[in-house]
C-alpha cells in the first residue's frame, strides 16, 4: 500500500509521462511560446528525467549603495548549474533581510533604477521631521522596512528550458534602502522537471 502524498508536496509524475514542448493552438508563430504539459504517451525509459526535482542555493550580494541594482546576472550565475537541469518550473527568490527588497523592472536603462529611487525616497521621507518612532539604526532604519514592503521580499519566475524565462527588458533588481548596507542574502528555490 503507498502512502498518499502530502497536499503541500509537488505532483508524482508518472512513468509513462514526458514533456511537451509544442506552442500552445493560437500562439503566435515565433513568440517563443512553450508549452510544459505531461503527455501520457512517453516510454517508460524516460521517467527518470521527469521526475520533479529541487535544488536550492543562497546567493550573496555583496554591500550596495543605497539604490537599484541590477543583480540578474549574479542570480544567474549563483544557480547557473541546477537551473540547466530544468525543463519546466519556478525559481523562487527570497531575500534574508528587512530592510532591502527584490524587485522586477527595467534591465536596460539605468535612469529607471535612479528614478525608482528617486521616488522612493520622495514617497517615504526620513530625518529628524519624520514621523517615525522607530529609529535605533538611525534616520533610515523605518523607512528602510516601509520601503522593504512595499516592493516586499521575494519573487517567482518561470523556469523554461533551462533559463529564468523572463521579458527581453526584465532584470531582477535588489532595492537597497540603507545608508550603510550590509551583504544581503537570497535563499533561490528551483522546482520543476
Amino acid at each position: 500500500m503507498q502512502a498518499a502524498a502530502p497536499a503541500w508536496a509537488p505532483p508524482i509524475v508518472s512513468s509513462a509521462s514526458a514533456v511537451s514542448s509544442r506552442p500552445r493552438r493560437g500562439a503566435r508563430a515565433g513568440a517563443g511560446a512553450v508549452r510544459c504539459e505531461l503527455a501520457a504517451s512517453a516510454p517508460s525509459s524516460a521517467a527518470g528525467s521527469l521526475a520533479p526535482r529541487w535544488a536550492q542555493r543562497t546567493v550573496v550580494i555583496p554591500p550596495q549603495r543605497r539604490g537599484c541594482h541590477l543583480i540578474t546576472p549574479k542570480i544567474v550565475n549563483g544557480i547557473r548549474d541546477d537551473l540547466s537541469e530544468f525543463k519546466c518550473g519556478m525559481a523562487h527568490l527570497f531575500l534574508q533581510h528587512t530592510s532591502a527588497s527584490l524587485t522586477i523592472n527595467e534591465n536596460y536603462d539605468s535612469d529607471v533604477q535612479f528614478d525608482t529611487e528617486t521616488f522612493l525616497s520622495r514617497i517615504v521621507p526620513e530625518g529628524p521631521s519624520a514621523p517615525w518612532r522607530h529609529t535605533i539604526e538611525g534616520p533610515d532604519d523605518m523607512p528602510a522596512h516601509i520601503k522593504s514592503s512595499m516592493f516586499g521580499c521575494a519573487l517567482t519566475i518561470p523556469i523554461t528550458d533551462g533559463r529564468l524565462n523572463m521579458g527581453t527588458w526584465q532584470g531582477i533588481w535588489l532595492c537597497e534602502h540603507r545608508d550603510y548596507a550590509t551583504p544581503r542574502q537570497i535563499v533561490i528555490t528551483l522546482n520543476g522537471i
